[in-house]
């Protein structure tokens, strides 16, 4: 097989289907191996890094354009991609989903109907009579979520108390208090401090032409007088629903000198995380919050700090010919540090000069010098760790960190020794009291506040999980550290608790059991467990149990729901390799189940660069509320299988040696 067929068989299934028989041979193999490999070298940035685009649902291309409308700074002609993207991803019924494929949403088809609606939609046009539908058949506008009432009161279609008490006065609140700002996830703190300032100021959005969305509520909101939800159901919710109601009674005899002063400690806070050109925690909810914060402030649009927010906001949009969407963020050095594996793996060498460039860029974006949020928790830790996005000081993560720590030591160990060494000091730090480790702050496990009315989105906070366990310790074995050390030990134990009854793991940062098992394999394997140990038979025998007839594995992003746990609707490439490098790790590389899981990579469609075609969203942000689809997931996970296949049937271990 040339590499000319190759670039030519992915649109031609039928074609790779009769090639089934020899796709299994090594040398077919490494030549599929060494033309991905050559894809992905070709999307070197020439600083040495790799970033992929991060697709999420309708919500934030729709924030976008009301954004836009808040300011009154229309851009027409991005509006209309924005648009053009929005109704592309609309669902048959009318709705918008927040995974491909997925069910219709309330709160992301509001958002999606709103959003066409202020760029010129005829609402009588049959797209936006069908959302319409779609949304009163779901309950109407009044059941969506806490933060798309927030948008909603911001352009005066609710009032103010279909929204939660949510004061700026928090942040003087002390350490010791039930709630303080360091008790909730970073995500959350950097969405929530802007937020307090408009929630405190109630601004109204510009909408020079008036555009609301009354026609989508089945009860007028100013007769809705229940608007909170108990997220859980629960005593405590119920008594918070009430001291909600009376915090909304007394609101307006609030103390003005002590709202004047949280103000200005919130916007503090605010500028301090501002991050130039990367924005507030990176992420787009707290960008747009931040920009919408000084703008009810009456910062000037000239004003330093109002521009590079601005410009952070526009620095993550992606056009594509007539369609562009806004990502909620980027994802640099994670692309780069799992690309960096996947070339090592495919056979580059450590001193390769695209791997040495990457391994520099990742380098000098090692966090030293910065003690961010995380220090609530570790005071004395030095900072070591890295981020997910280009810069983000505050809030490095230990996901992340582990990832680049781990390629930085299989690339060149003696070159990378200070910053491994940092690194990895700063990861044992990070280990919570129960083993695991959580993606950004240590002990962020205040469960009670997941009662609060603001939390209906259920990811307030950043408590410990499998997969980022998995990944810390598959770094500190690699570094040598013994099964038996404390931090390991403890690690380990944590990883067994977590096993689901049925042999998988649950996975919090990628869909979802795959995942999840995935990592903890190839964790307890760098680890030196008996890979014979019935706890991971039983991974493998699930693992084995979830192979699809084409020889594939696919998990919905619906299996976060209990009554959907099963769900799968098609193989994957990314959840493909997933399951292979989790099996190979457990010393199944001969097993036929690997065999037929290579051949489905083989012959499943892949683009002129050896991506492979892959519309499935196997990620998540925040499970059930929040998904993503990494576009570099289907490029460098599926070479990374392809290779440690052919690497370890040439060997004479059958299990990998590295880390992950």
């Amino acid at each position: 097989m040339t590499v000319s067929a190759l670039r030519s068989s992915p649109d031609c299934p039928e074609e790779g289907a009769e090639r089934l028989g020899e796709t299994l041979s090594l040398e077919s193999i490494e030549r599929t191996v060494e033309t991905v490999a050559e894809g992905i070298l070709k999307r070197q940035k020439p600083d040495g890094h790799w970033v992929y685009e991060l697709e999420a649902d309708a919500t934030i291309p729709a924030e976008y354009i009301f954004l836009n409308r808040y300011l009154d700074t229309p851009e027409p002609e991005l509006e209309a991609k924005l648009a053009n993207y929005l109704r592309s991803i609309q669902n048959p019924d009318g709705g918008w989903p927040l995974f491909d494929k997925g069910a219709s949403n309330i709160s992301a088809s509001v958002k999606g109907y709103y959003a066409l609606k202020m760029v010129g939609d005829d609402i009588d046009a049959s797209h936006m009579a069908k959302a319409r539908a779609c949304i009163l058949a779901l309950g109407g506008a009044e059941k969506a979520n806490v933060f798309t009432r927030f948008a909603l009161a911001l352009f005066g279609q609710v009032p103010w108390k279909a929204v939660p008490v949510t004061r700026p006065e928090t942040i003087l609140l002390p350490l010791w208090f039930p709630f303080h700002i360091s008790k909730v996830s970073y995500w959350s703190r950097t969405v929530m401090v802007p937020l307090f300032v408009l929630c405190a100021l109630k601004p109204r959005a510009r909408n020079p032409e008036g555009i609301g969305v009354q026609e989508l509520f089945v009860t007028p909101p100013e007769k809705i007088r229940k608007w909170q939800a108990n997220p859980l159901g629960s005593r405590l919710g119920q008594k918070l629903l009430i001291l909600d109601r009376i915090l909304h009674a007394i609101e307006p005899l609030f103390p003005k000198f002590l709202e004047r002063k949280a103000i200005a400690r919130c916007m503090e806070f605010t500028l301090e995380r501002l991050n130039g050109e990367d924005g507030l925690g990176a992420i787009f909810p707290a960008m747009a919050n931040s920009v919408m914060a000084m703008d009810a402030l009456g910062y000037s649009h000239d004003d330093p700090h109002f521009t590079v927010a601005r410009k952070s906001i526009r620095n993550l949009v992606v056009e594509h010919g007539d369609r562009a969407y806004c990502q909620p963020c980027v994802s640099p050095v994670w692309d780069t540090g799992l690309a960096v594996h996947a070339l090592l793996e495919a056979g580059l060498p450590g001193d390769h000069p695209a791997i040495a460039k990457a391994t520099d860029w990742l380098t000098k974006r090692q966090i030293l010098d910065v003690e961010g949020d995380w220090i609530w928790q570790r005071p004395g830790l030095r900072p070591g760790g890295w981020a997910f996005q280009y810069r983000n000081d505050y809030y490095p993560d230990v996901d992340d960190t582990a990832v680049v720590a781990l390629a930085l030591h299989r690339a060149n160990p003696a070159l990378s020794q200070e910053s491994v060494s940092r690194a990895a000091e700063w990861v044992e730090g990070m280990q919570c009291g129960n083993g695991g480790w959580a993606a950004f702050d240590a002990e962020n496990e205040h469960y009670h506040l997941n009662h609060i009315p603001f939390a209906d989105h259920g990811a307030l906070l950043d408590p410990p999980t499998l997969d980022v366990s998995a990944r810390c310790l598959s770094l500190l074995a690699q570094l040598g550290y013994d099964k038996n050390s404390p931090r390991v030990a403890d690690g380990l134990e944590y990883m067994r608790i977590e096993q689901e009854t049925d042999g998988s793991w649950f996975g919090r940062w990628g869909t979802n059991y795959i995942y999840g098992t995935w990592s903890a394999l190839c964790a307890f394997n760098a680890a030196g467990e008996n890979m014979e140990a019935d706890h991971i038979r039983k991974a493998v025998d699930w693992l084995k149990s979830r192979q699809r007839e084409d020889g594939g594995w696919g998990e919905d992003c619906a299996s976060y729901w209990d009554e959907s746990k099963d769900a799968c609707h098609e193989s994957t490439p990314s959840q493909t390799a997933w399951a292979l490098l989790g099996l190979m790790a457990a010393g199944e590389v001969d097993s036929p189940e690997v065999a037929k899981g290579i051949a489905y990579l083989m012959k499943a469609p892949r683009d002129l660069y050896g991506k492979w075609h892959e519309e499935r969203y196997t990620a998540v942000g925040f499970p059930k509320v929040f998904y993503l689809r990494y576009h570099g997931y289907s490029a460098y996970f599926p070479l990374w299988a392809l290779a440690r296949y052919k690497n370890l049937k040439r060997a004479n271990s059958k299990r990998p040696a590295y880390g992950m």
